[in-house]
């Protein structure tokens, strides 16, 4: 029987081919943050999170910011890829292929949005420098526009992250360029305001990206799936709008890029466009970082109300998709059947989940058999904050992370 003549629901459950990696369906965990690598350590509970993931019927799980660089992290315990992380890194691999999955490793620089002081170094990196807002609350107070030297030291750090990757079992890599992060710095005009062939024009804008993303491809491009995330839109004035996300797309196709992940926002001034509804108040609840406590709640006053609806970034997304002809992962309020009829007809190959495996690891399988068909997530985006408990990220609906299993090294 040819695609063709596949339903919808049958086509989502098709093979994907994403450079040399052959996805079984066409199902994503996308990343979102685990907060499950104390002191930077992979936990046997990131191992059971992602294993699920992948027993749960999803084709490829993504472990969430994984910093290149010692100065690249954005919060003390995010996992950094180095020869220290490699055998926990292995053990999740390792437990998400026995699970049937195939695994990716998301590979990050924060740049200026960090909230970790790096001993020696006075001010974050970042496209241009200045005063940065991002370090009000950590006590760091200015940026460094990155030079030559830096660029080629950073793109470096990516391609030596991605042969680490490889080393430790990843089949994918995911670059992240969206959400605020060093790569989005350079893509977005709130942040770069430089006056070389770095800044100005969208295409010099792109310019550092693209040569991370070429590195990263010479370095394991034959061997993984290399796939960028970046944001079609930063929803927020004077940063980019709906038809630069188009061009941004254009670039990554032009590039070599093997799929996009099509996300939306930026982690301080428009989070909402991100996920696609506000933030509730008992967030700040759980959270005893004051310095997060403090940022949420300025976050809350910056932006306004908005309630979630279903398939919320499908309006840009279709742009992006009559513009390119690559494999588009779409990412932002999938939780029907129905609407994965929607995508695949629309001609989107692959669709990212994130809320809704936290909340239901196993909902693919369940819309594989027809015993569930909607996700019983409710979008309150208090899984958000249950990162920085201390069992991890998990839904309020269902049963914490293992607080011991988070204590203990993957390895261990």
């Amino acid at each position: 029987m040819s695609n063709n003549a596949l339903s919808s629901i049958e086509q989502a459950f098709t093979p994907l081919q994403i450079g040399p990696l052959l996805l079984k369906n066409r199902f994503i965990k996308s990343a979102t943050n685990e907060g499950m690598s104390p002191q930077g350590v992979p936990s046997r509970q990131l191992v059971e999170f992602h294993a699920a993931m992948a027993a749960g019927g999803a084709a490829l799980t993504t472990v969430a910011y994984c910093a290149v660089s010692a100065d690249g992290c954005t919060l003390p315990s995010q996992i950094r890829l180095d020869r220290a992380t490699l055998p926990h890194l292995r053990v999740l691999t390792d437990a998400v292929h026995a699970a049937g999955g195939a695994v990716s490793a998301q590979i990050t620089h924060g740049g200026c949005f960090t909230f970790t002081k790096v001993e020696g170094k006075r001010r974050p990196l970042s496209a241009s420098g200045g005063f940065n807002k991002i370090g009000l609350m950590s006590g760091q107070f200015f940026k460094r526009a990155m030079g030559s030297t830096d660029m080629q030291r950073i793109a470096e750090d990516f391609a030596e992250g991605a042969r680490l990757a490889r080393e430790a079992g990843f089949d994918a890599v995911e670059i992240h360029m969206g959400h605020g992060y060093l790569l989005s710095q350079f893509i977005s005009p709130l942040y770069n305001r430089r006056r070389d062939e770095y800044g100005g024009s969208l295409a010099n804008r792109m310019r550092f990206p693209r040569q991370v993303l070429r590195q990263v491809l010479d370095a394991v491009g034959d061997d993984l799936a290399v796939i960028c995330k970046f944001s079609m839109t930063d929803g927020v004035r004077a940063g980019n709008r709906p038809e630069d996300g188009v061009e941004i797309a254009r670039h990554l196709a032009e590039e070599g890029a093997h799929m996009l992940v099509l996300s939306a926002g930026m982690n301080a001034e428009s989070i909402t466009t991100m996920f696609g509804s506000s933030f509730p108040p008992e967030n700040r609840a759980v959270v005893t970082n004051p310095i997060m406590k403090a940022a949420m709640y300025l976050q809350q006053l910056a932006e306004k109300p908005r309630d979630f609806s279903e398939l919320y970034l499908l309006k840009y997304a279709r742009q992006v998709r009559s513009a390119v002809n690559i494999p588009l992962a779409y990412l932002g309020g999938l939780t029907s059947a129905d609407g994965v009829n929607t995508l695949i007809s629309e001609g989107f190959e692959a669709m990212a989940l994130g809320r809704v495996l936290i909340h239901d690891p196993t909902w693919v399988n369940q819309l594989r058999d027809g015993s569930m068909t909607r996700s019983g997530c409710t979008a309150c985006n208090r899984c958000v904050a249950m990162m920085y408990t201390e069992g991890g990220t998990s839904c309020v609906l269902g049963k914490p992370g293992d607080p011991l299993l988070n204590s203990m090294p993957a390895a261990g």
